[in-house]
Parts: structure tokens; C-alpha cells; sequence
């Protein structure tokens, strides 16, 4: 009996050790409250309150094998001896590289201001920016509103980019600009122009 104690303790210990599994969920209200953080610099407003979003019912990235990995046997033995870690992250967005892009963002809605005001430019349903409505800008202006336009959505694809690699998770990247989409349009003023969950232009 002992024998076969101690074989089945030197079978289960390296498993233990190679197996513990970490699911990191994406941390969706945690993601809200990031994008509210970074729209409130931008824009210079007090975010509007937000709604409660459910974490995931299932794991985004597990950091180990699954049980697909292990076989059917291993894998019911490990899930009786193994806890599972569930991390529940933050999203920091006061990197150096971060603060950078908003501090571009800031500076560039002086000028997006009163083209969201007049309806020229609107919020897309993939958080960027189009020019809506050319005929809203004079036409001698109109070369300029392109290029704010070409500007904020590269520093906001940039800005998605960098919070999901700045927080350790490059495959965020999608959620991260999802989340952001939903919070500019939530924080957009009354009378500014954005795309409903159909594409179609709706004001505010």
C-alpha cells in the first residue's frame, strides 16, 4: 500500500506543478471604466454613468493547456486536485505611451468640436470618426477636415492597440475597441451624429 502510495504521489506531483490552469477573462466593466477615464481627457466632460456589464461566462485566454490537452482521464483528475485561478485584471491606461496618444487626441477635438456640433464629422459604430456630411464643411476647409479625420482615427486605432499590449493582452485588442465604440457614443453630446448598432447615422 505504501509503495503504491508513494507511485501515485510521484505520478500526480509533476501534473500538479505542469498543469495549473489560469483563466484570464476579459474585464469588461473594468474596460468601461478605462475608456470612461480616457474620453473624460479627451473630451474634458464628466462621463456619463454607465451600465453594469456581466463579466464573460467563459474564459477569453487561458494561459495553460485545456482540458482537450490533457485527455479526458488526466484532465477529471487535475479538476479535482487542481483549483482553478480566475484572475480579474485591470485596465491601466496611465502608460507613458498611452497618455501620449490621449494627449493627441485632446488636442486635436478643438478642432473635431464644432464639426461634431455642425454634423459634419459623426461617431462610427467601430470607435473612429467619418466625415459624415461634407457638405456641412466650406469647401476651401474641406481638405483640412479629411485629414483631422485620417488623424483621430489613427491615434484612436493606435490608442485600442496600445491599452490591450500595455495590460498584457495584445488579443484584447478587438474588446478593447468595441468597448471604447460603445463609451464615446454613450459620452457624445445632445446633437451629435453617430452610427446606430445598424450603420445608419442617428442623432443624438
Amino acid at each position: 500500500m505504501g509503495r503504491a502510495t508513494r507511485l501515485m504521489a510521484g505520478v500526480i506531483a509533476p501534473l500538479l506543478a505542469a498543469c495549473v490552469t489560469v483563466n484570464i477573462y476579459f474585464p469588461a466593466a473594468a474596460a468601461e471604466q478605462a475608456a470612461d477615464k480616457v474620453i473624460r481627457e479627451v473630451w474634458g466632460e464628466k462621463a456619463v454613468p454607465r451600465e453594469a456589464a456581466p463579466e464573460p461566462a467563459t474564459p477569453t485566454s487561458p494561459s495553460s493547456g485545456t482540458s482537450r490537452d490533457r485527455g479526458p482521464a488526466v484532465s477529471g483528475l487535475l479538476d479535482l486536485l487542481v483549483p482553478v485561478a480566475v484572475a480579474q485584471p485591470n485596465i491601466d491606461v496611465s502608460s507613458p505611451s498611452i497618455r501620449e496618444i490621449t494627449a493627441s487626441l485632446e488636442r486635436r477635438y478643438r478642432q473635431l468640436e464644432p464639426l461634431y456640433a455642425s454634423g459634419a464629422v459623426g461617431l462610427t459604430g467601430d470607435g473612429l470618426v467619418a466625415l459624415r456630411d461634407p457638405s456641412a464643411v466650406p469647401l476651401a476647409q474641406r481638405r483640412d477636415a479629411n485629414q483631422l479625420v485620417a488623424d483621430e482615427n489613427r491615434d484612436r486605432k493606435a490608442l485600442y492597440r496600445e491599452v490591450a499590449v500595455v495590460n498584457g493582452h495584445p488579443e484584447w485588442e478587438g474588446q478593447i475597441r468595441e468597448t471604447f465604440a460603445r463609451r464615446w457614443i454613450a459620452n457624445a453630446r445632445s446633437g451629435w451624429w453617430h452610427q446606430d448598432a445598424g450603420g445608419q447615422w442617428v442623432r443624438k
